[in-house]
């Protein structure tokens, strides 16, 4: 069967659109609530959605989604949870869904069976924060999203793209996640230097908050990912019972920008 992400861009670039992926954290504010939230997302308009699994150590993550992890795992949040909680999403949605992790509760899982039960539950992709691409090996099941920084040098662009798959995750500025006031201005030069050395879209997210960054960033991009923003808005409405109503008005305007840049 073919990977809902590569079906996804397909249809995409044959309209001549620019991909929206949403970033949430799986349990914030809870397991059932996230089925609601994904469904929210995908009815205004996000073509991927990436799906934090709560760490209790989030390293490349900003205090937001630190926060969020934290709430998750208060909330109960586990990994088998996590894949419950996509296979819910699945009875109703065939929206991409790439997994956005760190090794440890893979590793804690086990390797091969958490990519055996990510692939049964439906997920798409891997986003292992921190799997250098070197010690990663071939495995059945999601593909590998792979990271690039602003630091990352040529020869290792070339590297990581050798082994990607899905699509290139460009982080737009070094440090973690979180708002930021602008757009890195080195983003077009830094984005065509990827796209030498893959036909892959190429992804850019950190950072990105409003739609007008959204808008800028997608004028280069193939994709433009939100997190940080969402993640906050999740917070600040946590207790409203129409929660995924107003997660869907806010990032309409996102995507709208995407869309149209």
């Amino acid at each position: 069967m073919p990977n809902r992400i590569d079906q996804c861009f397909t249809a995409l670039a044959a309209r001549n659109e620019k991909a929206f992926i949403a970033y949430i954290c799986a349990g914030d504010p809870d397991l059932p609530r996230t089925v609601d939230l994904a469904l929210a997302l995908e009815k205004a308009g996000v073509d991927i959605l990436e799906l934090g699994v709560p760490f209790s150590d989030p390293l490349a993550d900003g205090l937001v989604n630190q926060l969020a992890a934290q709430r998750a795992l208060e909330a109960g949040a586990t990994v088998p949870g996590v894949l419950d909680c996509i296979r819910q999403i699945r009875r109703r949605s065939q929206i991409p869904i790439v997994l956005y992790t760190y090794l440890n509760p893979i590793f804690q899982f086990g390797f091969e069976p958490f990519h055996r039960e990510a692939a049964e539950a439906g997920v798409d992709g891997l986003l292992i924060l921190d799997l250098p691409p070197e010690e990663d090996q071939p495995s059945e099941g999601p593909v590998h999203i792979r990271l690039i920084a602003p630091t990352t040098p040529p020869e290792r662009i070339e590297q990581i793209c050798a082994r990607a798959a899905g699509f290139v995750y460009y982080v737009s500025r070094e440090g973690v996640t979180g708002v930021q006031r602008s757009v890195a201005a080195s983003l077009g030069e830094r984005v065509s230097e990827i796209r030498s050395h893959t036909k892959l879209p190429v992804a850019v997210g950190f950072g990105i908050s409003t739609a007008e960054q959204a808008r800028e960033v997608a004028k280069v991009a193939d994709a433009v990912v939100v997190g940080s923003a969402i993640v906050q808005m999740i917070n600040d409405n946590a207790t409203s019972p129409d929660l995924p109503a107003r997660l869907s008005a806010f990032v309409a305007p996102l995507v709208a920008a995407v869309k149209n840049p």
